[in-house]
């Protein structure tokens, strides 16, 4: 099979299963602000989180090209892949620098849907995307770690088994380069304690299940460091231009959604016995918001194949990320402007998709520190920060 045949019963499968979640699914859990439990465990069954773990494991075996068509679909068909998408970019972790006894031991749980590996422990709140100074710590006593600290913006928690935490296990003052001394560690949820750790959920602009953590001498096991220790930070690295990537295909699964109810919009709406879509003012937004998808599209494919080929893609996994992440509020805006009053209502589903999409101009990184990184690192430009 070709990749375009491949890619081609992806997108009819995701689309034909997520035909069975109709809007009025989402709005029930947009207003509730429950999680979408039954879609999660749906995409699940069918295997599709699964797809980046090797056959051996379960899994399909798939790559990020195949991984960002799914999550694309998601969204391209009014979902929101937010609740899920952690899986995907966490699990090159795990596949790259996990022991044979921990691929073993959790990643056919994770295909066959027995556990949940949907969260990731990283920002805190007093030093943001400043990783290297970020203050918990996982100090060794014996055969565990006890970790102590806060987190903020640590999402899916309370629908995950497993988190990848990322700690400090020595101190800052004691490393000869500031991204030493950090390390991953596989928290068993199931495992922990009463006390050790407490769940802070943070309500937010959409329906995002995301909190702050707090660790009281969280009892990790030694054996599960995720690589060596203090070497953390580089495997937390390894996996931003994926994540970054699989970001972008969700925008760019919002920025198709936007467009096509704003075209369709503008052909039935009629006013002053005409329809809308015949006024270029109404026209122009809407092609254009379509050409800037499309060229995010290709930059996303562009990333991915370099991904896939274990080739350098820094520049444009984060341009893919920037491009689609900016060409997805545009159509969004569009949309809502195309739509009038209609478009801040909950049954057109405009407004959700609206809340939903505008958090990828902050997260996972935002649209200025990428503008950072491609000054410095492509351009050349001295340091900014």
């Amino acid at each position: 099979m070709n990749h375009s045949e491949l890619e081609s019963q992806i997108r009819a499968a995701i689309r034909e299963l997520s035909a069975t979640f109709p809007p009025e699914y989402w709005r029930k859990a947009d207003e509730a602000r429950g999680y979408p439990e039954e879609y999660v465990q749906a995409l699940t069954e069918a295997g599709w989180l699964s797809a980046l773990i090797p056959e051996e494991y379960g899994g399909s075996g798939l790559g990020i090209t195949e991984a960002s068509i799914i999550l694309e679909e998601i969204n391209r068909s009014g979902g929101n892949s937010g609740a899920c998408h952690a899986q995907m970019y966490i699990m090159g972790t795990l596949l790259r620098h996990g022991s044979a006894v921990q691929k073993e031991k959790y990643l056919p749980q994770i295909a066959s849907g027995k556990l949940r590996l949907q969260s990731f422990g990283v920002t805190e709140p007093n030093t943001g995307s400043d990783t290297t100074k970020l203050k918990t710590t996982a100090v060794r006593k014996g055969d565990f770690y006890y970790v102590n600290g806060q987190k903020v913006w640590t999402s899916r928690v309370q629908h995950s088994d497993l988190m990848l935490l990322l700690a400090r296990t020595t101190p800052l003052d004691q490393v000869k380069k500031k991204t030493d001394g950090l390390s991953v560690l596989l928290v068993d949820l199931r495992e922990v304690n009463d006390g050790e750790l407490t769940i802070r959920p943070i309500r937010n602009l959409m329906n995002h299940e995301t909190n702050e953590l707090f660790f009281d001498n969280l009892k990790v096991p030694v054996a599960n460091l995720i690589g060596e220790e203090n070497k953390g930070f580089k495997y937390i690295l390894d996996g931003m231009n994926a994540e970054r990537i699989l970001i972008a295909a969700e925008c760019i699964g919002d920025g198709y959604w936007f467009v096509e109810k704003a075209s369709a919009y503008s052909k039935d709406r009629v006013i002053f016995d005409r329809p809308i879509g015949k006024n270029q003012g109404i026209q122009f937004p809407i092609a254009r918001a379509y050409v800037n998808v499309e060229a995010a599209n290709l930059m996303r494919f562009r990333a991915a194949s370099l991904f896939d080929a274990s080739k350098p893609c820094g520049k444009e996994a984060n341009m893919a990320k920037l491009l689609a992440a900016d060409a997805s509020w545009e159509a969004a805006n569009v949309a809502i402007q195309t739509h009038g009053g209609f478009g801040f209502a909950a049954e057109f589903d405009i407004e959700r998709k609206f809340r939903e999409t505008k958090l990828y101009q902050v997260a996972p990184i935002s649209t200025n520190l990428i503008l950072s990184y491609i000054a410095e690192h492509v351009l050349g430009m001295p340091r900014s920060y």
